[in-house]
C-alpha cells in the first residue's frame, strides 16, 4: 500500500478515534440536572447536549463501538506496511497520545460544547451500529441502572454559593450573603434573634390608657405593644400604636377592652427560623410572642427575620429614640 495512503488513513482513523475518546469523557462530564436547568433557561447548546445525555447508555455504546472500530483499523493499516512489533508500538503511542490523553483533556473543559456540536454525528454513529448499541444499552440499563440525582447538603450548597464571588460571577457580595444566610435559617432558633422581654415595652392587661399613658406610649415609640398578664405567662393581644392617634385620651381614660387590639400569636423559643415566614403569613402579623416553659420571654418580628437573612440590622426612624 502506498505510504501516502497509509499515513492518510492512519491520521484519519486516529483522529476519529480521538474524537470518540473525547466525546466519551465529555458525555460523563455532563451533569443531567445541570443540563436540564440550562436548557430550561434557553441554552441551545445545553438543549442539544441534553438529548444525548438523557439516553446516555445508548449513545455511549455508539461512541465506544466507533472508537474501538477505528482504533483497530489503525493497527490493521499499520500492520500491512510495518513489522508487527513496530506497528504495535506506533499504533499504541499514536492512540494513547493523540486519541486518548489529548482529546480527553480538551473535552473535559468543553464538555457541553463538544457534545452539542457533535450530537448529530453521535446519533448517526449510534444508529448505524444499532444491532450492537441497542443490546449494549439494554445490558448497561440492567447492570448500572439510571443515573441517580446527586443532591447537595446544606453545607455543600453554602460552599457552592461562596464560589460565586469575584470576577466572572453574576452574583454580587450582597446576593451571596443573603443566599448563604437563608441556607442557615433551619440551623438557627427564634431565641437567637428575638428581643428579650426585658428590652420590650409592654403593658399589663389590667391597665388603663389615659393622657399620661398615651404620652408614655408615644415616647417609647414601639409600633406594636404586647399586652401581658401580671404573671407574664399569657399575651393574647397587642396594640398597634398608630390606631390610637385619633382617640382623645385627655377627656377620659380607656380600658384595654375599649380600644382596638389584635390577637397575638405565640411561638416557641426553639422554633427553627426557616419555618417562621410561613408562621408570620398564617398569623397575618408582623410580631409574635416568644415563650419558653410557659413563660413569655420576648418577641420576634418579621424585621428580625429579614435582618438575619440580609446579615445587617435594619434601623428605622424610631430606633434612635429608644
Amino acid at each position: 500500500m502506498n505510504i501516502a495512503i497509509i499515513v492518510l488513513l492512519t491520521v484519519t482513523f486516529v483522529s476519529i478515534s480521538a474524537l470518540c475518546s473525547g466525546l466519551n469523557v465529555a458525555l460523563f462530564a455532563l451533569d443531567l440536572k445541570d443540563l436540564e436547568r440550562k436548557s430550561h433557561l434557553g441554552d441551545k447548546k445545553a438543549r442539544r447536549a441534553l438529548s444525548i445525555r438523557q439516553n446516555v447508555h445508548f449513545y455511549l455504546a455508539g461512541i465506544l463501538v466507533t472508537n474501538v472500530t477505528f482504533a483497530s483499523a489503525t493497527s490493521v493499516v499499520l500492520a500491512e506496511s510495518i513489522s508487527g512489533f513496530l506497528a504495535v508500538v506506533i499504533g499504541t503511542l499514536s492512540l494513547v497520545i493523540f486519541a486518548e490523553i489529548t482529546p480527553q483533556a480538551i473535552a473535559v473543559k468543553n464538555a457541553i460544547s463538544a457534545i452539542s456540536f457533535f450530537a448529530p454525528a453521535i446519533k448517526v454513529a449510534s444508529y448505524v451500529s444499532y444491532p450492537i448499541t441497542k443490546p449494549l444499552e439494554m445490558l448497561l440499563d440492567r447492570l448500572v441502572g439510571s443515573t441517580a440525582t446527586a443532591l447537595h447538603s446544606r453545607r455543600e450548597l453554602h460552599l457552592l454559593i461562596a464560589d460565586h464571588t469575584g470576577i466572572g460571577s453574576e452574583l454580587d457580595e450582597d446576593e451571596v450573603e443573603i443566599v448563604q444566610n437563608a441556607l442557615q435559617l433551619s440551623e438557627k432558633r427564634v431565641s437567637q434573634i428575638m428581643t428579650p422581654l426585658k428590652d420590650v415595652y409592654y403593658i399589663y392587661d389590667d391597665e388603663v390608657i389615659d393622657g399620661k399613658k398615651i404620652d408614655e406610649l408615644k415616647d417609647e415609640n414601639w409600633s406594636r405593644i404586647p399586652i401581658l398578664n401580671r404573671e407574664k405567662t399569657v399575651a393574647k393581644r397587642f396594640i398597634v400604636l398608630k390606631e390610637l392617634v385619633d382617640i382623645d385620651f385627655d377627656e377620659r381614660s380607656f380600658d384595654l377592652t375599649e380600644v382596638k387590639t389584635h390577637r397575638a400569636k405565640t411561638v416557641g423559643s426553639m422554633t427553627a427560623l426557616d419555618t417562621m415566614f410561613r408562621k408570620f403569613i398564617a398569623a397575618r402579623s408582623h410580631m409574635m410572642i416568644v415563650e419558653k416553659d410557659d413563660k413569655i420571654i420576648g418577641i420576634v418580628t418579621i424585621e428580625d427575620l429579614i435582618e438575619e437573612i440580609v446579615g445587617h440590622e435594619i434601623e428605622d426612624e424610631g430606633d434612635d429614640q429608644r
